[in-house]
């Protein structure tokens, strides 16, 4: 199983742009963003995801949470809009807790 967090970002070997960090938790630019802002929150130790969070108990997504507020609170205030999402099963390609904070691009756009 692929965990790009653990193998790559939290080892060194790619290096990232810290935004936030903890004790427990990494906040880091995105290494291949998607959005205009687009920022991973990760725990610093393996966990497998939000429904698996293998031996390491429910401490550890406040501790993921704290950090994501905090993240999303600075986009929110710089861009008018954030946005925090997770995915599990299929749709996690690295298997790894990890949250997206992102700021999408002008919430009014498009609209009539």
């Amino acid at each position: 199983m692929s965990d790009f967090y653990c193998d790559e970002a939290l080892s060194g070997r790619t290096p990232v742009t810290v935004v936030a960090e903890s004790a427990t938790v990494l906040a880091f630019e995105h290494t291949r963003p998607s959005y205009p802002v687009h920022i991973v929150v990760v725990p610093k130790r393996h966990v497998p995801s939000l429904i698996d969070l293998g031996e390491h108990g429910e401490k550890v997504l406040a501790e993921v949470m704290g950090v994501v507020r905090e993240v999303a609170a600075r986009v929110c205030e710089e861009h008018g809009a954030a946005s925090v999402v997770t995915n599990m099963g299929d749709y996690q390609e690295s298997k790894h807790l990890h949250v997206h904070v992102l700021y999408r691009g002008d919430p009014g756009a498009g609209r009539l």
